[in-house]
């Protein structure tokens, strides 16, 4: 009995030395396995978190981007209706189109909104130089001759008033007044929008991803500001020259 007594104890010493080691092996792989995991885990949660801030940085400016060009398109499309309009009343020979020479005020707009295009374009090469006291003062420019430009556009509708030339004078005077004004109310939105980014980039910032925003915002704005510059050239030749 003593013997076997014995010889159970042995064995079972050993079974609980095994259960031992099997249970710190595994607690040491499993904590190390943990740790790795972690680890890890950890640099991936990183490395996907990074990722993911940049898919959906470069998802917004793409949005804004396409958000614009169709913006831009909407545009063109209503601008080619009126100037379609006028082109088939113009050459249709009508007694009652009667054409007027342009106010002085209508050669000032030109001159201002064609200096606007070139302020804005030194402004956005600086933004992107990362010269942002530049670009900010630049922007300032752009806004204020914008601005300039509607009041320009308004003298010019008190000038034609003085002279007795009205909406409802005969179409071309009607066409003037409404290619005019549909005009200075897209750049007023433009001179809103401007006004927007001066204030952005009004204080200077060591951020990455405000400044690609600053940067991304700029170009999208640039092209509608460039566009309506375009389209008033059109419009002044066409008005001052199509007659």
């Amino acid at each position: 009995m003593k013997v076997g007594t014995a010889e159970t104890t042995v064995e079972e010493k050993k079974k609980i030395k095994k259960l031992t080691g099997l249970s710190g092996g595994t607690s040491s792989n499993g904590g190390r396995r943990n740790n790795g995991g972690g680890g890890g885990g950890s640099d991936g949660g990183d490395n996907n978190n990074q990722d993911y801030l940049g898919d959906t940085e470069r998802y917004s400016s793409d949005k804004f981007r396409i958000g614009m060009w169709f913006l831009l398109l909407v545009v063109l499309m209503t601008f080619g209706g009126l100037i379609s309009s006028y082109i088939v009343l113009a050459t249709n020979g009508a007694l009652e189109w009667k054409p007027f020479a342009l106010p002085v005020q209508i050669w000032l707009s030109t001159l201002l909104i064609i200096a606007s295009s070139f302020t804005y374009t030194i402004a956005q090469k600086s933004l992107h130089a990362e010269n942002q006291t530049k670009a900010k003062n630049w922007l300032l420019a752009t806004t204020v001759l914008g601005a300039m430009f509607i009041s320009s556009q308004i003298l010019a509708w008190v000038a034609l008033v003085g002279r007795g030339i009205y909406v409802a004078s005969n179409p071309y005077a009607g066409f003037f007044y409404i290619l005019t004004a549909v005009h200075a109310l897209h750049v007023l939105g433009g001179v809103c929008t401007l006004g927007y980014i001066v204030l952005r980039t009004w204080n200077e910032t060591s951020s990455h991803d405000e400044l690609t925003r600053r940067k991304s915002i700029s170009t999208a704005v640039g092209w509608y500001w460039h566009f309506m510059d375009g389209l008033w050239i059109v419009l002044f030749l066409l008005l001052g020259f199509w007659k």
